[in-house]
């Protein structure tokens, strides 16, 4: 059911409170049409940042043991809105089901689950929970909202380059954070590498090449990070860097080049879409978008376009303002005045990539996906 525009505020609980489900609190408090009025998480030490991120208001804020504590409280008088999903990877499908049917509005962070199985069953129970409730399900895509990102993506669909043959994705960054009881070291909580960080990813591919994936072929390996950690004598087992290939149903191809040990580079990502008529690129942090059109042999004529950021946004979070511009469109649909741009289906897709990819480093070979 769609929030009444009357000017209220859409009130949020958020569930998981480590360095997420900060950012959304941060980003959310930005926002005049929104209001943060729960917190869940079994960590005490996660909730106590959380209040601090909160500031006064934590004063008006209720906490819950879990989803199924939130949904009684619900039932029995407490007003709420919507629902931040932000728990470790893999507790989304448990933490998810207490919601569903509720008509309660679900934004759940990526990856949507951890397994293909759990992410088929998430998507059913998501769309029932739409078709009976007309609750909005999200998925939590941030790098989708990054304003240069958003930007590039547009240009790219209304046809700067041409007819897109090619497009490479390069995340150089830093290593994975430690979390609360070190949970992202391990793939069995992850999903692994590819899907835990790289989903990201390979939800712009299918957005920006706007077709389906047909085969995957992925070359990794942890070579730097991680390798002298061990949590109760067991060692992690976490890809830290990788070339990925994928071919996609409309004959472009995609690749993703990852690195977790180059944190001293200049941009953290880089993105590049070449068609017959022109490569454009976009650089994040610099936020900068770069025409190269063919010239064949004649002067080039490369034009550089900065994308400017509310200085404020940048600051609330790590996604270069993603997470505030998400919220908007995520609010917009609470409010029916926008679409789901973020389905629970493309959670799925990129989710099945990060699967292939991960099988194909283990094999050694290309994995074929139906579309």
């Amino acid at each position: 059911m769609a929030v009444k525009d009357d000017g209220g505020k859409v009130r949020f609980a958020i569930v998981g409170t480590g360095l997420m489900g900060i950012e959304h609190i941060r980003n959310l408090k930005l926002r005049p049409d929104a209001q943060i009025v729960a917190l869940s998480d079994p960590t005490r030490r996660s909730l106590d940042k959380a209040k601090a991120a909160l500031g006064e208001d934590a004063n008006s804020v209720e906490t819950f043991d879990d989803c199924a504590a939130i949904v009684a409280a619900r039932n029995s008088g407490f007003a709420l809105d919507a629902v931040i999903v932000a728990s470790p990877n893999h507790t989304h499908h448990d933490t998810l089901k207490p919601l569903f049917g509720t008509g309660l509005h679900i934004l759940c962070e990526k990856p949507l689950c951890t397994t293909l199985d759990d992410a088929r069953r998430t998507v059913d129970a998501a769309l029932a929970h739409t078709e009976r409730t007309g609750g909005v399900f999200w998925v939590g895509m941030e790098y989708r909202y990054m304003p240069p990102v958003a930007e590039f993506v547009a240009r790219v669909k209304a046809g700067a380059v041409g007819n897109l043959r090619m497009l490479a994705i390069r995340e150089h960054r830093f290593p994975f954070l430690r979390k609360v009881r070190d949970w992202n070291r391990f793939n069995r909580n992850t999903g692994g590498t590819m899907v835990e960080k790289c989903c990201h990813f390979f939800d712009l591919m299918r957005l920006i090449v706007d077709a389906e994936p047909t085969r995957v072929f992925c070359s990794g390996a942890m070579d730097v990070n991680h390798r002298d950690e061990r949590y109760a004598g067991e060692k992690p087992d976490i890809i830290d860097n990788s070339y990925t290939i994928v071919d996609f149903a409309n004959g472009a191809r995609a690749m993703l080049d990852l690195c977790m040990f180059a944190e001293g580079s200049r941009n953290e990502q880089e993105i590049a879409a070449v068609g017959d008529r022109a490569k454009l690129e976009v650089l994040i942090p610099d936020g900068d978008i770069v025409f190269s059109p063919r010239v064949g042999f004649a002067p080039k004529k490369v034009e550089r376009e900065h994308v400017v950021v509310d200085e404020q946004v940048l600051r609330a979070g790590h996604h270069h303002g993603a997470t505030y511009y998400q919220h908007g469109a995520f609010l917009a649909a609470i409010r029916g005045q926008g679409a789901v741009e973020v389905t629970a289906e493309d959670g799925l897709r990129a989710v099945a990539i990060g699967v292939a990819a991960e099988r194909s480093v283990r094999e050694k070979r290309a994995v074929e996906l139906d579309t």
